[in-house]
């Protein structure tokens, strides 16, 4: 192949001078802070609108514990939200949950969900990266030898 075929335009450049920055010192360059996970162990957030549904099915969806959700018949489901399906209309989008009393896997819709709360403990809550390496260094200041650090039991 040659030519266009091949992604040549005989009407570009051949080559394209790259724009360059005037170096920085490392002290100057832009550093993203990290963030901070929400505390939602516990939370009963109230529904006002569309949006508001929506807006806490995601934080459930991203949450790494348990939730329990009251539909609108007065039926309460507990478990772990693990998929959900967004659609144009409420009716049109459900959530999936996996329960802890058995192997089902109940389907919600969102129109039927009057509320979600947050009863499950959070079991990734506090153990990042610095946390471990914290546990790591008081360890090693302990005077312990062959440190190794093994996840907690979730229950």
């Amino acid at each position: 192949m040659s030519g266009r075929e091949h992604g040549h335009d005989p009407a570009l450049p051949h080559r394209v001078p790259l724009a360059s920055a005037p170096p920085r010192a490392s002290d100057e360059l832009e550093v993203v802070p990290g963030f901070e996970r929400e505390n939602l162990q516990g939370w009963i957030p109230e529904f006002a609108t569309e949006a508001d549904i929506r807006a806490v099915i995601e934080k459930a969806f991203d949450y790494r514990g348990d939730v329990t959700i009251t539909r609108k018949d007065g039926l309460q489901i507990a478990g772990y939200l693990f998929d959900r399906r967004v659609g144009p209309t409420l009716a049109a989008s459900v959530v999936r949950l996996m329960l802890a009393t058995s192997n089902e896997r109940p389907s919600i819709p969102y129109s039927e969900i009057a509320g979600l709360a947050f009863t499950g403990r959070d079991t990734a809550a506090g153990k990042s990266y610095e946390a471990w390496v914290k546990k790591y260094w008081e360890k090693r200041a302990q005077g312990e030898k062959n440190i190794s650090i093994e996840p907690e039991a979730l229950e």
